[in-house]
């Protein structure tokens, strides 16, 4: 078994015994980094950047001066600043950027002794659910169909961070969810994948999508590995206006496996029309789990929902169009090439068209026509009017002494790339289905892995959680997640001999 299969809480009691290093733990994960170029899961890398900390983080180790984290080598998506460290959010139209600061998360991280060995493929901008909407090209899932030999997505945006999580290239990777990009990538890899209560985790240094959807949190490969690492991430941050100011709590202590009393919702509306017998069975089986655990289920309202979706897509767009307004080719990043006699707005729309892709645009121009006079009371008004509904939804359910919320993550296993056609962009939309009104609430949400498909590829849970209680969530996860007893590993195919 390579030093790299661990996981991070297996991988901490053998650093803290010194039974191993860092050091080990790094060449491990580049022994398989190096020989996995089919999966596409990083866009950089630097080994001897990564062996620095992990010496160092071995001292901190000798000294007996270790959290949790010290010594584990991380993945971390491309969204995240890093000083000195390419970051492109996989996008042409920041290539070349290397930040003079680092994001609140990868400090915190850092400062707990993490090892940060790369930087991971993601959709542009984290829009998509597929990472094949990148400057860098696809990732690939690590799973593939039984009988098929077609590649297939690890979902989205944090497609990459997923696929190397799955594939042991790392024992954990940051992700940030706007409307899933943590949870359904999660599903499709058959990991375990946490957005916390919007505010949580600082979103300072992160190159923004939504601002008032996006969230950092942990991808690994368990609820104990998850609770580990976002207690590294979390924490208040002046330098994030919505930041919350709120104690970190000790997320893993609160793994007690006892849900005894508990009451869980299942929400009706979430029983779409069409649904694939293999998500209606996991359903019920969650259900069936949870309740073998001594949780008391119920089936609750959640009115709005079918507007969560269309809401999703009218406030998500229109904050990306303004947050993605300074990309102008002038302070930095990519430059149009013109002729002498070109003005600057000529740059800004040359610059503009050639840099950012096609879903980057799409998403553009949606947000701009939204926001537009004549347009912003139809559209963005009336859905920040439907966000309050949906919210308020969960405020009532949460009243009524419910708990957690059981969904699926996804309304699919991981589909075939290049399966759903740029030409009808709704079909990718709808992966979003289950995962939207958490962000458009502002709620905490886990997906955790529990059985294949018929086709032999891993489906995922979603739990949904009362906001800033994680550590209750996370309880309730790793109840499912131990009665599930998930532990089947996709077959090696993606190593280079």
């Amino acid at each position: 078994m390579s030093l790299a299969e661990l996981t991070i809480s297996d991988a901490r009691r053998k650093l803290q015994r010194r039974a191993i290093s860092s050091v080990e733990l790094v060449r491990a994960c580049f022994e398989k980094i190096e020989k996995s170029n089919q999966l596409n899961a990083y866009c950089w890398t630097d080994k001897e950047f990564a062996l620095k900390q992990a010496c160092n983080a071995d001292r901190r180790l000798a000294a007996g001066d270790a959290s949790g984290m010290c010594g584990i080598p991380i993945g971390v998506k491309d969204l995240f600043c890093m000083r000195g460290v390419p970051t492109q959010a996989a996008s042409r139209i920041l290539k070349g950027f290397r930040p003079e600061y680092d994001s609140t998360v990868t400090r915190n991280l850092q400062d707990h002794g993490a090892v940060v060995i790369g930087k991971l493929n993601m959709d542009e901008f984290a829009m998509g659910s597929s990472t094949e909407h990148s400057a860098y090209g696809a990732s690939v899932n690590p799973w593939k169909a039984r009988g098929c030999t077609k590649p297939r997505t690890p979902g989205g945006s944090s497609g990459g961070s997923a696929a190397a999580v799955c594939s042991d290239l790392c024992l954990g990777a940051t992700g940030t969810d706007t409307g899933g990009s943590i949870r359904q990538p999660a599903s499709f890899t058959g990991i375990v994948g946490i957005k916390p209560t919007y505010g949580r985790c600082s979103r300072w240094g992160i190159v923004a999508f939504a601002s008032s959807l996006d969230q950092a949190g942990p991808m690994t490969k368990s609820v104990r590995d998850s609770a580990i690492m976002l207690g590294a991430m979390a924490g208040h941050d002046a330098k994030d206006s919505t930041s919350a100011n709120r104690p970190v709590e000790d997320f893993e202590a609160s793994l007690t496996g006892d849900i005894r009393g508990k009451k869980v919702a299942v929400p009706r509306e979430y029983r779409l029309p069409g649904m694939p017998n293999d998500i209606e069975n996991m359903w019920d089986n969650g259900v069936a789990m949870l309740r073998d655990a001594g949780a008391k289920v119920v089936e609750v309202s959640l009115p709005h929902t079918k507007y969560a979706l269309p809401a999703y897509y009218v406030i998500a767009p229109a904050e990306a169009s303004s947050n993605l307004a300074r990309y102008d080719g002038v302070r930095y990043g990519y430059r149009a090439s013109l002729d002498s006699d070109s003005g600057i707005t000529e740059l800004y729309k040359r610059t503009r068209a050639e840099g950012f892709g096609a879903e980057v645009k799409r998403r553009i121009m949606i947000g701009t026509y939204v926001l537009s006079q004549g347009f912003y009371e139809a559209y963005y008004r009336r859905a920040q009017r439907v966000r309050s509904l949906i919210k308020r939804d969960f405020e009532v359910v949460f009243e009524q002494g419910v708990d957690f919320l059981l969904t699926p993550a996804s309304p699919s296993a991981a589909f075939p790339l290049g399966a759903i056609s740029d030409s009808d962009p709704i079909k990718m939309y709808l992966n979003d289905v289950f995962t939207v009104t958490v962000n458009l609430a502002g709620l905490p949400g886990v997906s955790v892995p529990v059985q294949l498909d018929a086709e032999g590829l891993p489906l995922g849970l979603q739990l949904i959680g009362r906001p800033w209680d994680e550590a209750s969530l996370l309880n309730c996860a790793y109840v499912l997640e131990r009665q599930a007893g998930f532990s089947v590993k996709p077959q090696v195919w993606w190593l280079e001999r």
